[in-house]
């Protein structure tokens, strides 16, 4: 195998592996479903329908992926760990969310830490856009998404308080 076909195969396998990683981080909402719970909360007249979360996650999760992989490929972790380390950070926040407002039935405490996701977000934007720009601009749609959700859930905790 040539040099060119090994760094090939190691940045495509990269991709794999932050695919992975973010995608696992989705997997809390297999396990814990809106479920009758949920359905029985008060809800404001804009709240999407449940069908369109599946399709916004994913691309969410992809453009994540991407994102992490984007500023992985300029020197992996030993370059570019605090970066890294922000954007894991801000993954184990967002896959904490789903056991506390639907496993544990938590939307105050779930809203509190919807928060500190959206700060642990902006954080690793700033931290991306120091390596790459595309790669900050990828969390962008994320950053909105997450604002809309904080606004949600305190709504949602509001409504059924």
């Amino acid at each position: 195998m040539s040099i060119q076909a090994s760094s090939r195969s190691k940045t495509v396998l990269g991709l794999i592996g932050w695919l992975l990683l973010c995608f696992a981080a989705a997997a809390g909402g297999a396990v814990f479903m809106p479920g009758e719970w949920f359905a029985g909360l008060n809800k404001p007249a804009w709240n999407p329908p449940g069908w369109l979360f599946g399709p916004v996650w994913s691309a969410l999760y992809t453009m994540m992926a991407v994102a992490a992989w984007l500023v992985w490929r300029r020197g992996g972790f030993a370059a570019q760990r605090r970066p890294l380390g922000w954007f894991l950070a801000q993954l184990v926040l967002n896959a904490v969310w789903t056991p506390l407002f639907f496993g544990l039935h938590r939307p105050g405490v779930a809203f509190a830490e919807i928060l500190l996701l959206w700060l642990a977000i902006a954080w690793t934007i700033a931290a991306f856009w120091r390596v790459h720009r595309a790669a900050a601009w990828l969390l962008a749609p994320y950053l909105a998404w997450v604002s809309f959700a904080a606004v949600l859930n305190g709504t949602l905790w509001r409504l059924n308080g």
